[in-house]
């Protein structure tokens, strides 16, 4: 199994090389300085993501990096480059430089000749099925941030359907920095990591919106780590430390053209408001509206730029064919469009021309030709007829002219009416945004370089150190990893565990490369968990008890790969975990939860989801409280070595009954009436169930109706049960306080979603029913130290270990606030008795 420190180490995640080493004298001399070393590199990973700036040769170093895997591999099989419409001439151009030639454009796999060995595609294609990935060798997906604008089944279908090719790429010079789901797909498809494990590292997921990623600000740094590690993020050769001659940016200017007209007056539906200017970034409606009725004004706009200066070449951004329609009437026949059922070859002709510079005026959609193509040679000055808030599509439009090898200043003028103020708003602050992030990323090249090798020695320093311990009456708190220091404690010398453990790699606690939390599987969690319990085990006293809380996972469609959400029995795993180094498993108490509450943060348990088909539903996930004892020096008679005991006048012959006995639940008759609930507030109502809970039989279907009256009324809430199934059992613990928590400063500081704080009730439970007076209490998940607040409290001794200092802490000022009003009440406790006198 390794030492603790190796295993930890091993944590530190970066892509795997899984190509070719390949030496600097195999490469083509005609490649630069930036380019060659980039193909090195790529080869090297043998999947990687080439991010390079619009001009610094991106199909060159695609081109080169696929000669030279296939010349170097076992050479039989072919190579493919799937790229958008209108690109392919650039690589075939490029290809001759290198002399590879042909580079054969096809449209299905069917196509290819035993003789050719480079083979160009569409995205189209791929998307028909038409592109059979299993034979070839190398595949490079060219502008590959287009899969963002392809559904998710279908961008999800292309991936799949090439995870098979043994070499891959993906470059685009705009991937978005702050799209993190693209960015992570792109990693699993490259093979570097799972979505759901980059998922669970690296983002803190909302409850509140499905797919709202925000990225860790203490993964940050390790995220754009590892990012680098099969990603090249390069804006100019100076990021790889090479000369920037003939690299060098023109000036940009952009030139805000806003449109103002007549508009009938414009009354909202629902507030009565009349405005003569509406805002078309309410609704897709109104956007839509405005494009139509502002369509005249924008277009006489882009004319008056265009005839104004007649010796230009200009490049004609819309997105509606109306739009083209009008451009197409309004400027005549110098200028030419492209549209997406035009016919191929006159789609190639127009682009290619004016690219050429044969056409003075070109008019088409981003999505079209807003990708791959070269327009810079002899245009400089663009014009955007309408926006709207596809950033990537704007930005990339933009560079078609604004791109190394452009020698003039560009002008991007951009036509956007009153209403759309906000949305042009928008559209430039994401421009912002994306310079700013991608300085940052650009930073780690320009410190590192791509040697990944010096990107894990910095991570490494990611290990916790430093020690420290705070002390007091009673308690000891330690900031340490756990393992660590469980080592150093003495055998038999615990009397009761209660901890929470983390669940697998849901969360991560600690920036930490020790946190528990920061492993990629549960497989992973459980190898950790190994080098743990065994601790646990050794020094916990004979005879006595470790009470370890735990949930089951829920595993969703994305990680099972099936559609629907499923549960990972992880409480199961615990119990197989602490059985292996010794335990014995006494009972497994169940706690309760708010299944509406669950809902509201999984979106897996959907009403209407439900009513269209059941069989996707399981249930609320309640959580466990599994009570491990370690074996007592006697089996004689099976008492621990030194006894949890209690008087028969503490504890009662009632109260054993019920802690003994399994209580089920009949049937009853009794309904509450509609309008008995419609008198009451939702205190009440729930006041009045745990009545007739505790004096009637139970019915199911009374239960349904009190729901539904509640529903009718419009009483029965959205976020939390009104009237949760109650239980007698006294292992289903139905009366926790949910809120009755010690972690209220850390939500106020924002870190109440990375914590599941145990409640007080359930400890105290567990103390009271396996410790005596006096006794130690341990936490190896010390948290925010809720076990020894609550041990101290019932007049126990405490300690616990923690790896997260902030939550360390925060639980001394917890446990001292109670050491303190303790101090204090036990001076008036003399008080009143004389003694103090």
């Amino acid at each position: 199994m390794g030492t603790y420190q190796e295993f930890l180490e091993s944590k530190i995640t970066l892509a795997p090389k899984t190509g070719l080493q390949i030496s600097q004298d195999k490469l083509h001399p005609i490649l630069k300085p930036h380019q060659r070393d980039i193909v090195q590199w790529a080869c090297k990973g043998g999947c990687r993501a080439i991010f390079a700036s619009f001009g610094l040769g991106k199909t060159m170093i695609q081109l080169e990096t696929l000669r030279l895997l296939h010349h170097y591999s076992d050479g039989t099989r072919a190579v493919l480059i799937v790229c958008p419409l209108g690109v392919k001439h650039e690589f075939v151009r490029d290809g001759l430089k290198l002399g590879i030639t042909p580079i054969r454009y096809i449209t299905s796999t069917d196509e290819m000749d035993a003789g050719t060995v480079f083979y160009i595609t569409n995205y189209e294609r791929i998307r028909r099925g038409q592109i059979d990935a299993s034979q070839f060798l190398a595949v490079t997906f060219d502008e590959a941030s287009i899969l963002r604008s392809l559904d998710t089944d279908t961008t999800q279908t292309i991936l799949e359907t090439f995870q098979q090719v043994p070499f891959r790429f993906v470059c685009t010079a705009t991937p978005s920095p702050n799209r993190y789901l693209e960015l992570i797909n792109y990693a699993e498809y490259l093979g570097i990591m799972d979505r759901g494990q980059a998922l669970t590292r690296f983002f803190e997921r909302d409850s509140t919106t499905a797919g709202n990623l925000t990225l860790y600000a203490k993964r940050e740094r390790e995220f754009w780590l590892w990012m680098s590690s099969w990603a090249c993020f390069i804006t100019k050769p100076s990021d790889l430390g090479y000369d920037d001659a003939g690299y060098d940016l023109p000036e940009l200017t952009v030139v805000p053209h806003l449109i103002s007209f007549e508009r009938a007056v414009s009354v909202d539906r629902k507030t009565g408001q009349s405005t003569f200017v509406p805002d078309s970034s309410k609704s897709l409606t109104d956007a839509a509206k405005e494009k139509r009725e502002s369509m005249p004004h924008r277009i006489e706009k882009m004319a008056e730029l265009v005839f104004n200066d007649p010796h230009n070449h200009w490049l004609i951004w819309h997105h509606l064919e109306d739009e083209r329609k009008t451009i197409q009437h309004r400027l005549g026949t110098t200028c030419k469009s492209v549209w997406g059922s035009q016919n191929m070859d006159q789609r190639e002709e127009f682009l290619t021309g004016f690219a050429e510079g044969r056409y003075p005026i070109l008019s088409t959609k981003p999505e079209i030709a807003g990708s791959g193509v070269n327009l810079q040679y002899h245009c400089h000055k663009a014009v955007f007829v309408g926006i709207d808030y596809k950033f990537n599509d704007f930005v990339q439009a933009v560079h078609r002219i604004f791109r190394f090898g452009q020698e003039r200043p560009c002008e991007v003028h951009v036509i956007y009416t009153d209403a759309e103020t906000e949305i042009y708003k928008t559209l430039m602050q994401k421009w912002q945004q994306h310079r700013t992030l991608q300085s940052e990323m650009t930073d780690i090249i320009r410190r590192f370089g791509l040697n990944s090798d010096l990107y894990q020695q910095e991570l490494k320093r990611e290990l916790f150190t430093g020690r420290k311990v705070a002390e007091g009456v009673g308690w000891t708190l330690i900031n340490n990893d756990c393992v660590a220091e469980w080592e150093t404690f003495s055998d038999d010398s615990l009397d009761l565990i209660v901890t929470s453990i983390p669940f697998g790699n849901h969360y991560e606690y600690s920036e930490n490369y020790n946190c528990f939390g920061h492993n990629e599987t549960n497989e992973k969690f459980f190898e950790q968990m190994d080098f743990l319990v065994p601790h646990l085990y050794r020094t916990l006293k004979p005879g006595r008890i470790a009470a370890i809380h735990v949930k089951d996972r829920i595993r969703y469609s994305y990680m099972n790969g099936t559609g629907f959400t499923s549960i990972d029995p992880f409480s199961d795993e615990t119990t197989a975990c602490f059985r292996k180094h010794g335990f014995h498993l006494l009972t497994r108490i169940t706690v309760d939860t708010d299944v509406v509450q669950e809902n509201n943060q999984t979106y897996r348990l959907g009403w209407s989801e439900a009513c269209k088909d059941m069989t996707k539903m399981g249930a609320g996930l309640p959580e466990y409280v599994l009570v491990f004892r370690k074996a007592p020096t006697s089996s004689d008679n099976a008492y621990a070595d030194v006894p949890v005991t209690h008087s028969k006048e503490q504890y009662s012959r009632g109260r054993w009954q019920l802690d003994a006995h399994a209580h089920w639940k009949t049937s009853g008759e009794r309904l509450v009436s509609e309008e008995a609930l419609r008198r009451l507030d939702l205190r009440d109502v729930l006041k009045l169930w745990k009545a007739l809970e505790a004096t009637e039989r139970y019915d199911y279907h009374r239960h349904v109706a009190i729901c539904e009256a509640l529903d009718r009324i419009k009483k029965l809430p959205s976020t939390f049960m009104a009237v949760p199934p109650q239980a007698n059992h006294p292992d289903i613990w139905d009366d926790i306080t949910r809120m009755r928590t010690l972690n209220s400063e850390q939500v106020k500081k924002g870190n109440g979603k990375h914590i599941c704080p145990l409640q007080l009730d359930i400890i105290e439970r567990l103390i009271e029913r396996y410790s005596n007076p006096g006794e130690l209490v341990a936490d190896p998940f010390g948290g925010i130290m809720s076990v020894p607040y609550q041990a101290l409290k019932m007049k126990r001794r405490a300690l616990a270990t923690e790896l997260t200092t902030a939550y360390w802490q925060d639980g001394i000022k917890h446990v001292r606030g109670l050491e303190v009003s303790q101090s204090a009440l036990s001076i008036f406790d003399l008080i009143e008795t004389g003694d103090a006198l």
